[in-house]
């Protein structure tokens, strides 16, 4: 008789496989290990096979007398079966046994609050804020945090804030970058994996209601899945509305339109509404035991709409005040990925994927002054692009693996944008309703070595170079970026005791920022409350212009941290982490001659600025009562075990060597971020109340040396109840205060400059309430 055994880790390849041939008496098991998933979770997950083949052994050994199974009358003495295992981690057994520093969040903390945008999860997270730019991470601004979809770079106009979460499988925060996934990563990476085909009949329906401007907005989250045989099959679709009202509050003192000093305060209301959806299919097939293939694809569209009224009062002279403003437009993001894994022999393994992505979207935004129209925006733009990667793995011996792949990406884009005057007059001819064309490629080449040096220490290993050539075309110019960088990376990891819960990491890696497409093309923007040719502007209403000769910002970075993994999926964690920036890029208005004007006009165009340092601590315990608090204090709660904990909190640093102090820290980077969150099961009810409270203090940012930005305090706080209607039906109430409907949080901002120009905006919305059903089908 013999005994295939086959077990497929979460990553959902071929992780162990076990073959044995003998007597009919007995049964003779052989581990044979393949290459292992990326994180080193194989030495766990053989184990786990290990103890899952004792009692198999112990029925086929017990299955007749002397230990052998009888074969049923015409039956062949010997037969061929196969057990399938399937070995689940939960999120933190998954971070503890990863081979670079990550934090795992799965179904648990997706569901807990309802929320009906990824942005509202991302917000709670240990060390991630989010600001109108997205998400950012240790402070600093979003393009110092990458973001990926399924490990691949999002493609451009990706809404975060319009992905439900119940699309969502799980979400990855690396805190240093991998050699795998690109190094554009100074702050780190937030990789958001979508839903993949289920093993099993998957029938999942939320159905919400959030309140509205004039009425609840409705959203819809479906879910189907299905599998047969080597074949699944995942359907998530979303459809959603918004609605929302907020408060934005404007008061300058600077030149007014005669040129003299000037004061006005202004006051407005402004609508925010659309709706849209997202469509997710992938198709998983398993070919055989060693090869697999997978098609993922993505659809997201939506229709955008707000309107802003103000109500003003001119304080002082002739002020320059900030028009009303009505404008729409559309997005839509198309994207497929096919994915092709073999294990060709038990040590060896190649994976190849392939993708395309087309976005596009269109805006038009009128300018109105007393109900009139003063000027006119109207545009588009699409970006579509190719990409090809692969990778081959080789294990050497049980605890070592060595991978090499490449990573390849071809994006082509057009912008068209077209401003007119009162009179439907161009406000630039040269410019206006010409195209500006952009070509990206980009090619990157990367190793890494993962090994278990021992049952204490773990070593990462990775090198990768990366190219990035930029193309851009528009207004009678052409103009070439290319950006080149290697990046070396080293992870280490050490275990006090191997069957213990207490490890240390280090990282030392080389990462960077390279441009954004919209920094590089050198188009003017010309500010909307000074259009004349022949009027100058004012420092805090510049002009802008892209810089096509940006470099990269680069960073050598250091982390170190303690994770201390406690019963129950609860741990403590406490780290540091240090980057030094070499060509920061800044933006700082300068008065210049320009083709667009008869006069000098104050233009912003960022510039790669100065070298910086940044450096933090950062701590994060999460658990329940009876793990985390002391005893005495725990066996004061009525049910300490059913209530989870959860805290972080965040110290930053920063210095910009080219601008004197106090205060010329990087931008966005507040001194110090904190949450605090709790969840309770009741015994009495089927009920789990939970919330959270994220704290950001006030602080300034010496921005240039003649420009001092200063931000308010901001608070968010969330609150849910989930009710237990019976099984596969519950009810989820929830309710949020302090953000805005698409991710900043209310916040004041003041800009002052050395001659006493001061402007300042308040941004504010009341707390939303969303209700949810979820179901089971």
């Amino acid at each position: 008789m013999a005994v295939i055994l086959s077990g497929v880790g979460f990553w959902q390849h071929p992780g162990w496989s076990a073959a044995g041939v003998g007597k009919p008496s007995e049964i003779l098991v052989h581990l044979v290990p393949p290459v292992r998933p990326s994180g080193g979770s194989g030495v766990r997950l053989a184990a786990a096979l290990a103890l899952s083949t004792a009692p198999l052994c112990a029925l086929a050994q017990d299955a007749g007398p002397g230990g052998a199974a009888e074969p049923a009358p015409g039956q062949q003495p010997s037969s061929v079966q196969r057990v399938e295992i399937a070995a689940r981690q939960g999120s933190t057994e998954l971070r503890r046994a990863a081979s670079i520093a990550k934090q795992i969040y799965g179904r648990e903390e997706l569901d807990r609050h309802g929320d009906t945008n990824t942005l509202d999860v991302l917000r709670r997270l240990p060390g991630v804020n989010v600001d109108a730019g997205g998400p950012r991470m240790r402070g600093l601004g979003a393009g110092y945090t990458q973001i990926l979809i399924n490990g691949d770079p999002a493609p451009p106009g990706f809404a975060l804030d319009q992905l439900s979460p119940s699309q969502i499988e799980r979400i990855e925060v690396l805190r240093a970058p991998s050699a795998e996934q690109s190094a554009q990563a100074i702050a780190g990476t937030i990789n958001i994996i979508l839903k993949e085909a289920p093993r099993r009949a998957q029938r999942d329906l939320r159905l919400g209601l959030a309140d509205g401007t004039d009425r609840p907005m409705a959203n819809a989250n479906l879910t189907l899945g299905e599998s047969r045989g080597g074949l699944g099959l995942s359907l998530p679709l979303s459809v959603f509305e918004w609605n929302r009202e907020n408060r934005v509050n404007l008061q300058r003192a600077m030149a007014g339109a005669d040129g003299l000093p000037a004061e006005a305060r202004q006051r407005g209301a402004q609508e925010v509404w659309g709706w849209g959806y997202n469509l997710g299919p992938r198709l998983n097939w398993r070919i055989s035991d060693d090869q697999t293939l997978s098609l993922g694809t993505f659809f997201q569209k939506g229709f955008w709409n707000n309107r802003t009224d103000y109500t003003n009062q001119a304080l002082a002279g002739d002020p320059v005040l900030e028009d009303d403003q009505a404008a729409n437009g559309t997005w839509q993001n198309r994207r497929a990925n096919l994915t092709w894994a073999n294990r060709f022999r038990d040590d060896q393994r190649i994976e190849l994927r392939a993708g395309v992505m087309q976005s596009r979207w269109t805006f038009d935004t009128r300018n109105l002054r007393s109900g009139a129209l003063r000027q006119r925006s109207v545009g588009g733009g699409s970006d579509d692009g190719i990409t090809q990667a692969g990778k081959y793995s080789l294990l050497l011996g049980s605890s070592h693996t060595l991978t090499a792949g490449w990573d390849l990406e071809h994006r082509d884009r057009e912008e068209r944008r077209t401003t007119t005057d009162a009179a439907g007059q161009p406000v630039l001819p040269e410019f206006e309703g010409q195209p500006f064309e952009a070509q990206v490629r980009r090619h990157a080449l990367y190793v890494q070595d993962e090994w278990e040096l021992s049952p204490q220490w773990q070593l990462y290993l990775g090198l990768r170079s990366e190219r990035i050539t930029t193309d851009s075309r528009g207004g009678g110019t052409a103009a070439r970026n290319t950006s080149s960088v290697t990046s070396p990376l080293l992870h280490l990891t050490y275990k006090f005791d191997p069957k213990g819960r207490d490890q240390i990491r280090a990282s030392l890696t080389r990462s960077y920022k390279a441009p954004n497409l919209g920094t590089l093309l050198p188009r003017p923007s010309i500010n909307a409350q000074f259009p004349g040719r022949d009027t100058r502007n004012t420092q805090l209403a510049p002009d802008r212009i892209g810089n096509p000769l940006l470099k990269p910002e680069l960073a050598t970075g250091l982390d170190i941290a303690y994770e201390n993994y406690l019963a129950n999926g609860g741990l403590i964690s406490i780290g540091l982490f240090h980057r030094r920036l070499t060509d920061v890029v800044r933006s700082e208005p300068a008065l210049r001659s320009v083709s667009w004007a008869t006069v000098q006009r104050w233009v912003s165009e960022p510039q790669n600025f100065s070298d910086a340092t940044t450096s933090g601590l950062e701590f994060e315990a999460k658990g329940s009562a009876a793990d985390l608090l002391p005893k005495a204090v725990a066996g004061l709660l009525p049910n300490a075990r059913a209530l989870n904990l959860r805290a972080s909190v965040n110290l930053y640093r920063s210095r910009v060597a080219a601008i004197a102090g106090p205060d010329n820290r990087l931008d966005g980077q507040q001194p110090w971020s904190a949450t605090l969150g709790f969840d309770q099961r009741l015994t009495s009810l089927p009920l789990n109340i939970g919330g959270s409270i994220g704290l950001n203090p006030a602080y300034d940012t010496r921005f240039t040396a003649d420009q001092l930005v200063q931000r308010s305090r901001t608070r968010s706080i969330d609150l849910f109840a989930q009710l237990a209607v019976r099984p596969g039906v519950s009810v989820r109430l929830a309710a949020s205060a302090g953000v805005q409907p698409f991710g900043p949080p209310n916040q004041t901002t003041t800009t002052l400059q050395s001659n006493g120009d001061v402007s300042s905006i308040e941004r504010h919305t009341r707390p939303q309430l969303n209700l949810s059903l979820d179901m089971r089908l």
